[in-house]
């Protein structure tokens, strides 16, 4: 079996809004074999940079498009395939977009093993630990703590027993900091896990001080406080602070989590299938592991990503929820023809061969603004 062709699909709603929402457009990786499987992949970035570093042609030895160093390769090869590309790439940089591209690479090519084996990829990469996981209904603040506590209503209402607010308005103010987790806590009760997203907004001294006031209010974890490049001001927060940190939906690949995982910088690590992909993301499970600590999936984007990370996060051990977006954009509901949503506040591990899901292609035709790789 040898790879014959490499799609890059590029799709976008109709109406963009100015917020933190990657679900909104999206690059779908589509590698296609001369057996005539094909297997689809997702990165979460910025859909025509991922693009081009796919479409690239060759420069030189170390600096060459992905999709020049994998044709006519046998694609159930992944972990020399990864180093191809990582070698292929060097002067790309190397914790950055272009492992997100690899990623989304990745990914297809162990959904296309999987469907090549009729096997789900949970056992491919060794076993699921769980059939199915607590999902956390993952949001944006709302204005206030008004907007806020309404919207936590919702979702417990819905059926979810624990829910994660993010991003702005978050770091204005100390007042609206406090404001807006009261009014989280409020609107999902007294029982339910509340978990805040700050979305890099302070120092850490700031932090500190911040999750010292958050105490009170019983969050589970506070996520990505500090700017995500700060591994010294993330170990000393996490010495210090009465409430788990958690962090790492940014990095991309397992250079960018070492430092984080080598000095024990984090409660909870988060990782994003779509800018890890399956071959390095069960490496940093491993390490991760080993010291400890806790691991979550870090998901924003459409189906694609969200079955790739329940077969990830059905592996980890001591997996305890999951990142379940709930943003109403059709982009997360519709670009597969199954739905992956929570019932009943718990998440199912999907047991199809491969990711277990397919593109719904009227869909993709409806909202593709560009496509390479024919």
């Amino acid at each position: 079996m040898k790879i014959t062709q490499i799609l890059c699909q590029v799709l976008r709603i109709a109406h963009v809004e100015r917020k933190t929402s990657s679900c909104q457009d999206a690059v779908v990786v589509r590698v296609r074999t001369d057996t005539g499987l094909e297997g689809v992949g997702e990165a979460d970035s910025s859909p025509e940079v991922v693009k081009a570093i796919i479409d690239a042609p060759y420069s030189h030895n170390v600096a060459c498009g992905l999709r020049e160093l994998l044709i006519g390769e046998n694609p159930l090869e992944h972990e020399r395939l990864w180093q191809k590309m990582y070698r292929g790439t060097q002067y790309f940089g190397r914790t950055s977009v272009t492992i997100s591209a690899m990623a989304a690479i990745d990914m297809a090519l162990w959904d296309l093993k999987g469907k090549h084996f009729g096997e789900p990829i949970h056992r491919l990469l060794g076993g699921k630990h769980h059939d199915r996981v607590l999902a956390y209904a993952s949001n944006l603040f709302g204005r206030d703590g008004s907007e806020t506590r309404e919207i936590g209503r919702r979702w417990i209402e819905a059926g979810y027993r624990a829910v994660k607010f993010g991003w702005e308005p978050m770091g204005q103010s100390e007042a609206l900091d406090v404001e807006l987790v009261r009014g989280a806590r409020e609107g999902v009760g007294e029982d339910a896990l509340l978990l805040i997203d700050a979305g890099c907004v302070w120092d850490a001294r700031t932090a500190l001080a911040r999750a010292q006031r958050f105490a009170d209010y019983r969050i589970g974890w506070l996520e990505e406080p500090l700017q995500q490049a700060d591994v010294d001001g993330y170990v000393w927060l996490r010495d210090r602070s009465p409430i788990p940190i958690a962090a790492g939906e940014g990095e991309c690949g397992r250079e960018a989590f070492r430092p984080l995982i080598d000095r024990h910088a984090l409660d909870i690590y988060q990782v994003d299938l779509a800018r890890n992909g399956f071959t390095d993301a069960a490496y940093i499970r491993r390490r991760v592991e080993e010291i400890g600590a806790r691991l979550c999936n870090h998901c924003y984007t459409s189906a694609i990503t969200v079955a790739a990370s329940l077969h990830w996060l059905a592996t980890c051990r001591e997996a305890f929820v999951f990142e379940d977006c709930v943003d109403a954009s059709p982009l997360r509901h519709e670009l597969t023809n199954e739905r992956i949503q929570a019932e009943n506040g718990y998440i199912a591990v999907p047991d199809r061969p491969g990711l277990g899901v397919t593109i719904n292609e009227d869909f993709v035709k409806s909202t593709l603004i560009a496509q390479s790789g024919l």
